[in-house]
């Protein structure tokens, strides 16, 4: 029997009443992990019935101002998953049906599995500044495409080709060089994780590839 794996962006919200609908209809907690990302702490739900396994993020998480409700409620297998996200991502999950109270873990240090690697810090200065050299293209610091446009219309076309191709060779960089800070600062946040943790975002991650590549190939 194949497996059927989905992936979808739910709002913290919605989480209780998403948890409340996977237990009756059937579902089984699976894990809940988490990942340290720029925009804040990524969370994601795993559940599963038959053959399927249905996983649901919480995006951007801003630990310092924002709190997820425990599906302990529905789930009481949740428990150590929740108390693990709080001693080492600082996640404040509130109302655990067992709240350790942050000594769920021994750690020599407050929330160690946000706290950056030489590596993922020069990843993320890399991303930071491929982000403000769009931002400031989007702003219109940089050439507006209309000008740009209307100054190839009035130019030699022989001279125009040249610049168009000159200008596709650069914006092919361009991503390339995005695409390649992207997968540097994936690599660089796996390479902290835990073992286990970073294999089973792996699979998550080739899971939901190979989705997308079929969906590609069945929609040619």
């Amino acid at each position: 029997m194949a497996l059927h794996t989905t992936f979808e962006t739910i709002q913290t919200a919605d989480l209780l009443a998403l948890a409340e609908k996977k237990r009756d209809e059937g579902y089984r907690f699976v894990q809940m992990l988490c990942v340290n990302t720029e925009q804040g702490i990524d969370a994601l739900y795993a559940f599963m019935k038959d053959d399927r396994l249905e996983n649901y993020t919480i995006c951007g998480i801003d630990t310092a101002v924002e709190t997820v409700p425990s599906v302990t409620g529905f789930f009481l297998a949740a428990f150590p998953f929740e108390n693990e996200a709080h001693d080492l991502f600082g996640l404040n999950v509130t109302d655990i049906a067992i709240d350790f109270a942050g000594n769920f873990y021994k750690v020599a240090m407050d929330k160690p599995m946000t706290v950056i690697s030489p590596a993922q810090k020069a990843a993320r200065e890399k991303a930071a500044k491929i982000a403000a050299a769009k931002a400031a293209k989007a702003a219109g610091k940089d050439k507006p495409a209309d000008d740009i446009e209307a100054k190839l219309a009035g130019m030699d076309p022989e001279k125009a080709a040249k610049v168009r191709a000159a200008m596709e060779a650069k914006a092919a960089k361009e991503k390339a060089a995005a695409e390649s800070a992207k997968r540097d600062e994936l690599e660089a946040k796996l390479a902290g994780m835990d073992p286990e943790k970073a294999a089973k975002v792996r699979a998550a991650m080739e899971a939901k590839a190979a989705r997308v590549a079929a969906e590609k190939k069945g929609g040619e």
